[in-house]
């Protein structure tokens, strides 16, 4: 049985960062909460080193967010691969999740999955279109089939562009490849919220060198 070639500016390979201490804990952690890695979410990047050093094409690219758990993480597989270029991207931070933060994740799962927008955080239509908005961004940058170090809620919108069943759900440090061909490359509906003003100035210059 044969499958279809993807072309390769529509394959996004996407990993999660490593644990964090409210990861660890079940507690929820939205892109309005930076916080840093643990021991073991390190440890986590680290064994998953070894299947990106497999991949093909080798990895010459990495798209991070500018929250510190994902930038940890890109630069612990940088380093290890021996020493593959960073890319910023603010707008794809996890989603800002407000007075939710810190809670159980249990007890607020359905009220998320129902539609629900978090008091003080992003509601689903406005985080899904800054993914969107970003993902135009790189879109220049996808033929070189990059990874990108993401978050959670980040892989879940992935998964809907990319037409997948079901919520996604993946584990810290995962390694997920999505197939972006059934994503229409449309204007978002919905103007996504800026990021802070020195997040995205570091972010754009980053994204302008790697065009060049």
């Amino acid at each position: 049985m044969t499958h279809p070639v993807v072309p390769v500016d529509q394959r996004l390979r996407f990993i999660r960062h490593g644990a964090t201490a409210l990861n660890q804990a079940g507690l929820r952690c939205g892109g309005d909460l930076d916080v840093p890695l643990v021991a073991a979410g390190r440890a986590q990047v680290r064994h998953a080193v070894p299947s990106l050093a497999r991949l093909q094409p080798a990895l010459d690219l990495i798209i991070t967010s500018d929250l510190r758990r994902t930038q940890e993480t890109a630069h612990l597989i940088a380093q290890a691969l021996g020493g593959v270029r960073i890319v910023i991207e603010p707008g794809l931070s996890e989603r800002r999740l407000g007075e939710w933060n810190g809670q159980p994740a249990a007890q607020t799962h359905a009220r998320l999955v129902a539609g629900e927008t978090p008091p003080g955080g992003e509601s689903d239509a406005e985080f899904n279109a800054r993914i969107r908005a970003a993902l135009h961004r790189i879109r220049p940058l996808l033929g070189r089939q990059p990874l990108l170090v993401g978050s959670k809620g980040v892989a879940r919108v992935l998964g809907e562009l990319a037409g997948l069943p079901g919520r996604l759900s993946v584990d810290n440090a995962a390694l997920v490849v999505f197939d972006l061909a059934a994503m229409t490359w449309d204007a978002p509906a919905h103007r996504p919220a800026a990021a802070p003003p020195r997040a995205a100035a570091a972010g754009s210059q980053a994204l302008a060198k790697a065009l060049t």
